[in-house]
């Protein structure tokens, strides 16, 4: 068996919190894209009916979104969602330049 490393990837996230749920003042523009869309698509974000949460459209079908989430949109624009401690075993910072 072979063992891999993967390679370093510089992706753009949001984390959706409730504050960020009630007001999208500070959603990037990809995500307000991605609220355009209608839910059929893929990339689109919607509300999850009957609940206050959100989901996501994948190409592999909807996923849902819980508070503190991480939404991550990937090298190809795609998004999906990420769990807190998944993101913060993956993923650090990049520094701003």
């Amino acid at each position: 068996m072979s063992r891999y490393r993967k390679k370093p990837v510089v992706i753009e996230a949001f984390q959706m919190t409730l504050e960020h749920r009630q007001s999208n003042r500070d959603w990037p523009e990809w995500l307000h894209r991605a609220w355009q869309l209608n839910c059929d698509e893929p990339g689109s974000r919607f509300p999850t009916e009957g609940k206050n949460t959100l989901s996501i459209n994948t190409l592999e079908g909807p996923l849902q979104v819980s508070f503190d989430d991480w939404i991550i949109r990937g090298v190809k624009g795609e998004l999906y969602p990420c769990k807190p401690d998944i993101f913060a075993a993956t993923y650090e910072e990049e520094p701003r330049e």
